[in-house]
């Protein structure tokens, strides 16, 4: 499907993706409160979900909105905040999944969250399913997140309670994407990432030994000296691929990118990116015209990752979402 090009004006005071990217992270959104859920897990391990309810003033038989987060992001990042606050106003219930350790509280295995980890969105689905009384459900996932939400879109098939997937930022190769973390200024993104993940495995370490976690600790130091670590790629080949099964980082990455799995959605999806995404260089998004007619690709010169600050419209991505998800509403009540 062609890409489309709503208008997207740069703020003269964030010239490029590395200022859009980093604004988003120090504005935050105020105003939101969040009701917390846990959800035991199979496996014995939980996931916190963090509720905000719609206005009761307006209508409620809207669909409910699963948020998920990015690489070391969680229900309290930003655009997940704003995102909630925009839905709640507009009479839409929304939930943020925090992946495995992500909600201020360290999980019980030394198993963690990772690019494919749907599994764990396919238990908070059926949790859900069993609650919204016949209400849809509509998705969006940031970065990470979105990768995790295109590769379950794509195992699902045909659900007709779930009406929207919406992806922002998503390295749909995530081989190209951490080559780039370890080129040019976008190494620092790279290297903020290891660091962020080699201490919480350190912190889970310790917790393991304080608690007597005996056999989960041996897990983790099974995996050796994390601290000559030195890039992305090191801590994936290292950490997250002997931990969830895969043989090294590049299995984990051809495994779990989503890119591939595009053509095997049949859910409606809203494609989000940036020409000038310092992480997802543009040279790895998919071709607009390779992509079915139920996917739609809205490509923005500027933007940087998960950012798109724009001038006169500080709300741009949170009302792109929001669009996404009533002109699908709008099409399930016309069928």
């Amino acid at each position: 499907m062609s890409a489309s090009h709503p208008p997207f004006a740069t703020p003269w005071w964030l010239p490029d993706g590395h200022t859009q990217t980093l604004w988003r992270r120090f504005t935050p959104a105020t105003g939101v409160r969040q009701r917390r859920e846990r959800l035991e897990l199979a496996d014995g391990d939980f996931i916190d979900l963090d509720w905000v309810d719609a206005d009761p003033t307006l209508q409620n038989d809207l669909p409910v909105v699963l948020l998920l987060h990015g690489l070391c992001g969680c229900s309290g990042s930003p655009y997940i905040l704003s995102t909630q606050r925009l839905l709640r106003g507009k009479g839409y219930s929304s939930v943020a999944m925090n992946f495995r350790g992500c909600s201020g509280e360290i999980n019980r295995l030394a198993r963690a969250y990772h690019s494919g980890c749907t599994e764990d969105v396919e238990a908070v689905y059926q949790s859900l399913r069993m609650r919204l009384d016949g209400r849809p459900l509509a998705m969006a996932g940031f970065s990470l997140g979105g990768n995790v939400l295109l590769k379950w879109l794509a195992e699902i098939g045909d659900r007709p309670d779930v009406l929207l997937g919406v992806a922002v930022s998503t390295p749909f190769s995530l081989s190209y994407c951490s080559g780039a973390l370890n080129s040019g200024l976008s190494k620092a993104y790279g290297h903020y990432f290891r660091r962020r993940l080699v201490r919480d495995v350190e912190a889970k370490k310790n917790w393991f030994r304080v608690s007597g976690k005996q056999e989960e600790l041996e897990k983790l130091e099974a995996l050796g000296d994390l601290r000559r670590l030195q890039t992305l790629w090191e801590f994936d080949d290292q950490v997250t691929a002997p931990l969830h099964g895969f043989a090294g980082a590049e299995d984990y990455y051809a495994r779990c990118s989503s890119g591939p799995a595009l053509s095997r959605i049949v859910t409606p999806v809203q494609l989000i990116q940036s020409g000038n995404d310092p992480i997802i260089p543009q040279r790895s998004l998919p071709a607009a015209e390779s992509l079915p007619e139920h996917i739609s690709l809205l490509l923005t010169d500027a933007g940087g990752h998960v950012g798109f600050t724009c001038a006169g419209e500080p709300l741009w991505l949170e009302e792109r979402i929001l669009a996404a998800i009533e002109k699908a509403v709008s099409q399930r009540w016309a069928a």
